[in-house]
């Protein structure tokens, strides 16, 4: 759903409280202000229990509370403002809590997850948040969210008029009508300021591949959706193979069409690269005879997420040093059955929403426990099962490219064991593998540069 449509003027106010439970308390207060059934008591309880067992901050000076519970709409969200700072266990230091967005949801909200994480992102803007916190009114603090959660992408920067891209885009156009393309995918990050597709490709089906955060009303006209794959390469279409995977998943493109591609240098402002790929070509290996690329049971979303963290940590590992790692995601029934676990568990006891892949504060704790040996197990929904777990698969047949180690050995088998997706981030050359049945699918290239 759109952020813009949960915010309210009335529910934005300034803290007088110290503490988070005294803060909690008076936002609790102006939400049930309009909303009188709510129990503020229950919900402080739901709220402060949650603090106790895992942290709600998100750093630089901001907290994400946020229960569910059975009422009569999908979503309230509150928002205070503190100048002098809360004081919270869980942030570093002397560091204090400067802004509260405090999220009830109804119990049967199904996006519930997705939308913290759109709010989480979102948050983690600086230049949003040190506006926010400036602001000399609370009034100035809704105008300043409703244009931030409103998430509208840039207008087509002034480069649209360029010759070349003109001719670039004329070419294009006619080279996807020509080869008979389903969608033309437009790789956005070639333009410093982002761009409008319905504004380069009006006639035809268009999606954006870009690595910034873009709300955008998918449906609208030919525009198809928006993919955020993330690029740490100057390389011309670096993003193709992730992005593509994402659209199939998704149901944007089909294995019997052709894309048009169409993009340049990041950064430079200008379209040079026209590129028609056949999907089922490019997948073929893959699919190896099977019409599926995804386990039924595997939200697209939730291997979205895994892609995306395991692309971070090929790139940024953790304090400086590689990490390699490996991700199981999809039939866990199965997958539990061939694993056993090195250590005790991490994610043990804690509530199944709280041990989301999708929820954002999951992001760094699966990143600390990377660096434990074995495998992260991820059930289709999101839920992580376990980290830490030995595959024991090794008696099943496939074949390896040489120069990959046990990692992509256990990667491997347990992909041809079960119906599962694996993931695969190596320690020694920073790139991304995915498998599936065995069969193996670089999502990036080696030795990524953060330069990207």
């Amino acid at each position: 759903m759109k952020l813009d449509k949960i915010i309210a003027r009335g529910r934005i106010v300034d803290l007088h409280s110290t503490d988070m439970r005294g803060a909690l308390g008076e936002l609790l207060a102006v939400s049930a202000s309009k909303f009188p059934d709510l129990k503020q008591d229950a919900l402080l309880r739901g709220l402060m229990q949650r603090e106790s067992t895992m942290t709600t901050y998100l750093g630089a000076g901001v907290a994400l509370p946020h229960v569910r519970v059975k009422m009569g709409r999908r979503y309230i969200l509150a928002i205070g403002r503190s100048r002098e700072g809360i004081r919270n266990e869980n942030t570093v230091g002397e560091e204090k809590i400067h802004l509260i967005f405090m999220l009830l949801a109804d119990e049967k909200a199904r996006d519930y997850l997705q939308l913290l994480a759109s709010i989480a992102r979102l948050l983690k803007d600086e230049d949003l948040v040190r506006e926010l916190r400036q602001a000399a009114t609370t009034d100035d603090v809704f105008d300043r969210l409703l244009a931030g959660f409103g998430g509208i992408i840039a207008k087509p920067v002034q480069a649209q008029q360029n010759r070349i891209n003109r001719l670039m885009i004329r070419e294009a156009d006619r080279v996807a009508k020509g080869a008979g393309c389903g969608a033309i995918m437009v790789f956005g990050d070639a333009f410093v300021g982002g761009i409008e597709p319905g504004a380069w490709f009006p006639k035809s089906k268009t999606i954006l591949v870009t690595r910034n955060l873009v709300e955008m009303e998918e449906g609208d006209g030919n525009f198809a959706g928006v993919i955020q794959v993330r690029s740490y390469s100057q390389r011309r279409l670096a993003q193709l193979r992730s992005a593509m995977f994402v659209a199939l998943t998704r149901g944007m493109i089909s294995f019997s069409d052709r894309v048009c591609c169409v993009g340049g240098i990041a950064g430079s402002n200008q379209f040079d690269t026209v590129v028609i790929v056949d999907v089922e070509r490019e997948f073929q290996t893959l699919l190896t005879g099977h019409a599926d690329l995804m386990p039924d049971d595997v939200k697209p979303e939730v291997l979205e997420r895994v892609i995306a963290i395991a692309t971070e940590l090929a790139v940024e590992g953790r304090e400086g040093k590689p990490v390699g790692c490996l991700f199981v995601v999809g039939d866990a029934s199965r997958v539990e059955r061939l694993v056993k676990p090195l250590v005790l568990n991490p994610f043990y006891g804690y509530k199944e929403e709280d041990r989301n892949i999708l929820s954002p504060f999951m992001d760094e704790t699966v990143k600390e426990f990377s660096s434990i040996d074995g495998a992260f197990i991820i059930r289709g929904d999101g839920v992580v099962s376990s980290a830490g777990s030995l595959i024991q698969a090794a008696d099943v047949d496939h074949t390896l490219p040489s120069g990959l180690g046990s990692r992509h050995a256990a990667a491997a088998a347990i992909s041809v064991a079960t119906e599962c997706i694996s993931i695969v981030v190596s320690s020694s050359t920073g790139q991304v593998t995915l498998f599936r049945r065995g069969v193996m699918l670089p999502l990036t290239e080696r030795k990524l540069s953060a330069g990207g």
